[in-house]
């Protein structure tokens, strides 16, 4: 069955399927795009996602920035581990809770991530300058309903 056939068959919608493999090869290019960008200054997307949210959020425990660029515990603490190694940031343990520790940007993490984000921020104005203002606002409302959806379906089924 063709690509016609099936999509007449689901009365001229596109099959999840095709909508899904369309989405998963954007998102490697866009990726790819992503790539290139962060890594023309020596950084890996896992060492800039750690100095990026650093950047954004400031000071945060190791266990909050796995979290939030969804990095498993071992994947955060291998980032952290190099980014200490290179002097970009340090961990630092908090009065309240001695077992906690904080990460944080040195003065060289934080000229570096300024630098390398705003490039990244650029080369990802030029991957996107294909959508209009109204197509961005709406990709992003649909990338996020379906994600939702898809969230709730697996938290449904465990």
């Amino acid at each position: 069955m063709s690509d016609l056939d099936v999509s007449a068959a689901q009365g001229g919608r596109e099959p999840a399927v095709r909508v899904w493999l369309i989405l998963w090869k954007a998102a490697r290019a866009i990726e790819k795009n992503a790539l290139q960008s962060v890594s023309a200054l020596g950084l890996g997307l896992s060492d800039f996602a750690v100095l990026e949210v650093l950047l954004h959020k400031g000071p945060l425990p190791v266990n909050t920035v796995g979290k939030r660029i969804l990095l498993t515990s071992s994947s955060i603490t291998a980032a952290i581990d190099r980014l200490e190694a290179r002097k970009l940031l340090r961990r630092v343990t908090t009065r309240r809770d001695r077992r906690s520790r904080i990460v944080e940007l040195t003065e060289a993490g934080r000229r570096l991530i300024e630098r390398a984000f705003q490039k990244h921020a650029n080369d990802m104005e030029e991957t996107m300058a294909v959508l209009k203002t109204n197509e961005r606002t709406e990709l992003v409302r649909l990338l996020k309903k379906v994600g939702l959806w898809a969230a709730a379906r697996l938290d449904d089924k465990s």
